[in-house]
């Protein structure tokens, strides 16, 4: 009974509340369950919020037995990624120097998670200020994958995506600047969604609004969970504006596919260094999407290369200006080494270059609105190789080059401001595959549709961990 509790997804979760089948109570208290059952195994979460969340549950009931309306999340247990403001609670980075960094109030997404009725029972783990595509740090420890542990759960919101993966809470918040929340979602077999450019405010009161351009315009915040239906719905209560990140727009609803016949293209190249799992989940995502109907084209794409290129100029003369003093001075040595290794890269002429690849990217983002508009989906890979061995990103500029390269699809969506959904396909060698839909601007709806299609057909993975 128990199992069948924590293993609900959101919209089970809420229905299963909604139908008195069970209380806000047995839910929560079936989540933490399964929290301090198999927490202890791979470190997803790193504060644990448990006991406020069976007090939290037990307002809930009370208020179902006086009649009031529930909202959407209404009793589903949900995570927040430790670099998000939850009032009362530290908004570490995990990074010890902000221990005692007390949210002053919520972060506008967890607001809305909140008024939805979720119930947060715990903040996940994350590599030193979110710049890693590995879940390691001194302060909490390295996140396991529940699928191997001798691999990566990936990062930045890899405790986000083991949490969920292992039955942790039916959704997990994570945010993303360069794959955040699409390569755990991979490493761990779970479904995301990353909003497109304004579709989810942006804003932590306890580091205030002053933010560079970079993060501001590629960053991004997104559910982790495991189906596609729940994705959706995570994301609706999500995507709330806020006068908080003045990014943020009206909430906007673009009409899917309609299940008719859609263009879909496959990159012609998908990279150097593409292992055979990667392309096979291609070939198998297009077979399913071409038997639904759709029309699979490999077309050529204009250079990812250029896209990570600029994403590398822009984001990294932003922390070369605005933390870079911070993470030598608060950061372990192995952060510190990948950052100085990025850096090391950049031209000695930053400015003029900073300058030029923000020009530049307005260029780009119209090269690629106009293919878009004949392929509204690329299906495309999520990393070029399965999950990685920890720490795949330490070993100097060359090595990191080489990361660069396997998340290049990864970098491209959030260099455009696009969104993605990453789903799973399978496994090969008992690890996860995945593919990521991206798709136009403000249609967030139609890349979930198809991924809706490609899930029909494979299933949820997580069901195949639990049954290991």
């Amino acid at each position: 009974m128990s199992q069948e509790i924590w293993s609900l997804g959101i919209d089970g979760t809420a229905t299963a509340i909604r139908k008195k089948q069970y209380t806000c109570y047995e839910v929560v208290e079936a989540s933490v369950s399964r929290l301090h059952e198999t927490n202890p195994k791979i470190n997803a979460v790193t504060i644990d919020l448990s006991e406020k969340a069976l007090e939290q549950s037990r307002r809930l009931d009370s208020q179902l037995s006086d009649g009031d309306n529930m909202e959407p999340l209404f009793g589903v247990p949900i995570t927040l990624k430790e670099n998000i403001d939850l009032k009362g609670e530290a908004t570490t980075l995990a990074v010890e120097k902000f221990t005692n960094n007390l949210a002053p109030s919520d972060s506008p997404v967890v607001n809305s998670l909140k008024k939805a009725g979720a119930i947060i029972i715990g903040k996940t783990n994350m590599p030193e200020f979110g710049l890693r595509w590995f879940t390691e740090n001194p302060m909490r420890g390295g996140t396991k994958n529940p699928w191997d542990e001798t691999r990566t759960p990936g990062g930045s919101s890899g405790g986000a995506a083991a949490a969920v993966a292992m039955g942790i809470g039916a959704m997990a918040h994570g945010n993303d600047i360069g794959g955040s929340l699409r390569y755990p979602s991979y490493c761990c077999g779970v479904v995301t969604i990353k909003p497109g450019f304004g579709r989810v405010p942006n804003y932590n009161p306890s580091f205030g609004a002053k933010r560079p351009m970079g993060f501001q315009i590629m960053a991004a915040q997104g559910p982790i969970t495991r189906s596609v239906a729940d994705a959706r719905l995570a994301f609706e209560v999500m995507s709330q504006p806020s006068v908080l990140d003045p990014w943020s727009v009206p909430k906007t609803k673009t009409d899917g596919y309609n299940k008719g016949q859609l263009r879909i293209a496959v990159p012609n190249f998908l990279g150097n260094n593409v292992d055979p799992s990667v392309s096979g989940a291609i070939e198998k995502a297009a077979g399913i999407l071409s038997s639904k109907g759709h029309l699979i084209e490999t077309i050529d794409l204009p250079s990812v290369d250029e896209l990570v290129d600029l994403w590398g100029t822009i984001l990294f003369n932003d922390i070369r200006v605005f933390q870079l003093d911070l993470i030598r001075e608060s950061g372990s040595k192995d952060i510190v080494s990948i950052i100085d290794s990025k850096i090391s890269n950049l031209s000695k002429s930053s400015l003029e270059d900073y300058i030029m690849a923000l020009a530049r990217r307005v260029e780009v983002i119209q090269e690629w609105a106009i293919i878009m508009e004949k392929f509204p989906i690329i299906l495309a890979p999520v990393s070029l190789q399965p999950p990685l061995e920890p720490n795949g990103d330490i070993g100097g500029k060359d090595q990191y080059k080489k990361m660069e390269d396997f998340q290049r699809w990864l970098i491209m969506a959030n260099f455009l401001g696009l969104p993605s959904v990453s789903l799973p396909t399978g496994t090969a060698d008992g690890l996860p595959t995945g593919v990521q839909l991206i798709g136009r601007r403000f249609y967030e709806e139609q890349c979930l549709d198809i991924a809706q299609d490609v899930e029909d057909e494979v299933g949820l993975l997580v069901k195949e961990l639990w049954n290991k």
